[in-house]
């Protein structure tokens, strides 16, 4: 089984190696055929990237780091 890489938007960096990554995924309505993009923000464990809110990232999904965090960031996006 292979495990998700999603790229998003760094949120929140105010907790210790834990980061806060919203990743938006574009739809497009059955009915109406208009796109329109859904936002998800997954806890990522962080302990060797300097980040910053804005940043973009990558991140991969894991075994359960903890209660909530299952992904951890694999790279920066420049």
């Amino acid at each position: 089984m292979s495990s998700k890489i999603l790229k998003g938007k760094v949120v929140s960096v105010k907790m210790q190696k834990t980061c806060v990554v919203e990743v938006g995924t574009a739809k497009k309505h059955k009915r109406y055929n208009k796109r329109y993009v859904l936002h998800k923000k997954y806890k990522a464990h962080n302990d060797s990237f300097d980040l910053k809110v804005g940043d973009l990232v990558s991140i991969k999904e894991v075994a359960p780091i903890s209660k909530d965090k299952h992904f951890i960031v694999v790279s920066k996006e420049s």
